[in-house]
């Protein structure tokens, strides 16, 4: 793994929470849908591998959001790249801290 990305959106013009949740959950199963693995957290969802493919998620989440109905979306990301390192997993940084989840 190359690439770790934390994805935020925030439909922006809709109605009521309700409607933000709706649409955040479904940029949340596109992200699953080409990272079955992505950590979902309260505030974004964490992916990680092949830079590309993180990069093709981020592009495609901005318009999944706009095509379930938010005329408009904030997308925040965050971006860990080290191609001949490789990354920390997802796991390696937080499992200790969910040790009774398992």
């Amino acid at each position: 793994m190359e690439a770790s990305v934390a994805i935020q959106v925030l439909p922006q013009g809709v109605d009521g929470t309700k409607e933000v949740i709706r649409i955040v959950d479904e940029a949340i199963a596109y992200i699953q849908a080409k990272f079955p693995d992505a950590y979902v957290g309260p505030f974004e969802t964490t992916i990680q591998g092949d830079y590309d493919a993180c990069m093709e998620v981020v592009a495609g989440v901005s318009r999944i959001c706009t095509q379930a109905g938010a005329p408009e979306v904030a997308t925040y990301v965050k971006i860990f790249f080290a191609p001949e390192a490789g990354v920390l997993t997802t796991e390696e940084k937080i499992s200790k801290y969910h040790q009774d989840e398992h």
